[in-house]
């Protein structure tokens, strides 16, 4: 009776190269270049990214395109471009053994997004929810790449026929239209199992990362208050002052886990905790049950400033380095080309265009 890889690889002929090296297939992760990482980002992509190694062939893209749908410094993307390669590199991302590279350096990603372009429905992009958000009431002023980037998303992970991707939960419904395109393509060109419908990887609890002064909003950038967000290149001073700051209740800590769904604030700290010694919510609310805030946030703050220092330590080495951080991504964007090439052209046969 064959084991659960064997029949997965049966059902998707795309598995079937990584399973002979041993590997559950290929990733596909992308990080737009915004500037000030925090703990938001590290637990919930970031940090995963580094573990998925083994197990994966990954491409880890600085999205610099879909960074441009909206205005942007130029000055301030280049250097944002090189902090998220610093980010990737500091959370153990080995840059020989996986590609890290900048999605501006590949022009197949632009060149597979106009074919998509075509294949997409006006329909499925009107669905799209982060377009509303984003475009806000006065959608007509918004731009035309804001609207059809959800196009481009599928070309970067189509491009290499990525048959993962993880996510999490504010991005499924892109990953959707991407297999919707993927599935388009194949039935419009008669090429069956063309483009792979490439499945979600979704991290479990304590991946969604609420704000320190309010439990029911999430961990932001753009939030005004610095103190509502641990960067990954605070200090370990800064990460105290701002665990100690961190909004609680005036209760002792929860007792147990439905005490703690109740109470939002104490809620986000018991699961950054979780997250940062790897352990399950439970055990640290049993840890904890019943004891005052101050002695809870000590330890999350010497747990904290263990886990992210050597982080945010190497971050500021690279950042000083842009020469070196630079060649890590010429690199990348040469042997991710080696992959893209071969791939877009054959959709190009597919499609009909000559050769170039």
């Amino acid at each position: 009776m064959p084991d659960a890889t064997t029949g997965a690889t049966a059902a998707n002929p795309h598995l079937a190269p990584y399973a002979a090296r041993g590997l559950k297939g290929r990733i596909f992760s992308g990080v737009q270049p915004t500037g000030n990482l925090h703990l938001g980002n590290y637990l919930g992509a970031i940090r995963n990214f580094a573990r998925l190694q083994a197990d994966y062939d990954c491409l880890y893209c600085v999205v610099d395109m879909h960074a441009i749908t909206q205005p942007q410094d130029p000055k301030l993307l280049a250097g944002q471009t090189r902090e998220i390669t610093a980010a990737f590199l500091s959370a153990g991302i080995d840059p020989k053994k996986q590609i890290i590279f900048n999605q501006s350096a590949v022009a197949e990603h632009a060149q597979l997004a106009w074919v998509f372009n075509c294949v997409a429905r006006v329909g499925w992009m009107n669905r799209m929810t982060q377009f509303k958000e984003k475009a806000g009431k006065d959608r007509e002023a918004a731009s035309l790449g804001l609207y059809a980037y959800p196009a481009l998303m599928a070309a970067d992970i189509l491009l290499y026929k990525a048959t993962h991707v993880p996510v999490g939960e504010d991005q499924k419904q892109h990953l959707e239209l991407t297999r919707d395109i993927a599935q388009k393509f194949n039935n419009d060109f008669a090429a069956p199992d063309f483009f792979p419908l490439t499945e979600p990887l979704i991290f479990g609890a304590a991946t969604r990362v609420m704000s320190l002064r309010d439990g029911t909003k999430k961990m932001s950038k753009s939030d005004p208050s610095d103190f509502s967000r641990i960067n990954l290149t605070d200090t370990a001073d800064v990460i105290a002052q701002k665990i100690r700051r961190a909004k609680t209740d005036p209760h002792p800590m929860p007792a147990s886990a439905a005490d703690a769904e109740k109470r939002p604030d104490a809620d986000n700290l018991l699961g950054i905790y979780a997250a940062l010694a790897d352990q399950e919510k439970d055990e640290i609310v049993a840890q904890f049950a019943g004891k005052q805030f101050s002695e809870f946030k000590a330890a999350l703050t010497e747990l904290a400033v263990t886990k992210l220092g050597p982080v945010g330590a190497e971050m500021q080495r690279l950042m000083k380095d842009p020469p070196y951080v630079e060649s890590v991504l010429r690199d990348g964007a040469q042997r991710a080309r080696a992959l893209a090439w071969p791939i877009l052209a054959e959709v190009y046969r597919t499609v009909g265009f000559l050769k170039p």
